[in-house]
């Protein structure tokens, strides 16, 4: 007596049969570049600000100045690979525990891409960005995103993006509800998210 699972899959197998299945073509690295147009840029940041994220777009040569505005008091810590200099900063060398981190007032990473549609920003944590324990802990956040990272939507971030690493998707400060829907900010991440867009002179 045949049963019903191999029944179904004899007659998928009957309507395959002499059907050639074609590999998905891999998907295409897109030119960063062609994509990051004024306007997709323009939607990127008023994305952002829209989750509450302080967004301030400025040109490379004031990029420390920007930086060094918004850190607030207390210690801050960068990774290894940051191409932006910060005055009096703690590089992390990787030793640093939860609760050493949850004593620093703030971090600053660079970003691998920043989404226009959903004002996300993905980080890959490659040397500029630093392990996700140091983008999670400290209370503040300020993330560089250069406009030559900005894609328009979702699909275009996968494409760029390596499934192997780990990636952390970061739409505006860490918030949540309670059950009388009261949002509560900083639970389980960064309560103030700067973003600084920058443009090449």
């Amino acid at each position: 007596m045949t049963d019903a699972r191999t029944e179904i899959l004899a007659r998928v197998r009957e309507a395959l049969a002499g059907s050639a299945v074609e590999p998905a073509p891999p998907s295409a690295r897109r030119d960063l570049a062609s994509v990051a147009t004024p306007e997709v840029v323009d939607l990127f940041a008023e994305r952002v600000a829209d989750y509450r994220a302080v967004v301030e777009r400025c040109g490379a040569d004031d990029l420390e100045d920007r930086i060094a505005a918004a850190l607030p008091a207390g210690q801050v810590i960068v990774p290894s690979g940051l191409s932006v200099r910060v005055a009096d900063a703690i590089v992390d060398d990787g030793t640093l525990t939860a609760a050493e981190l949850d004593r620093i007032a703030a971090v600053v990473t660079e970003a691998r891409v920043g989404i226009a549609e959903t004002g996300t920003i993905v980080l890959d944590h490659t040397p500029d960005q630093g392990r996700r324990a140091i983008s999670l802990v400290p209370d503040t956040h300020i993330c560089v995103v250069r406009e030559d990272q900005v894609v328009p939507d979702v699909p275009d971030a996968i494409a760029l993006l390596d499934p192997a690493r780990p990636l952390t998707w970061i739409s505006g400060p860490s918030a949540t509800s309670d059950i009388e829907l009261d949002r509560v900010e900083g639970v389980h991440g960064p309560r103030t998210l700067h973003v600084l867009i920058t443009h090449p002179e």
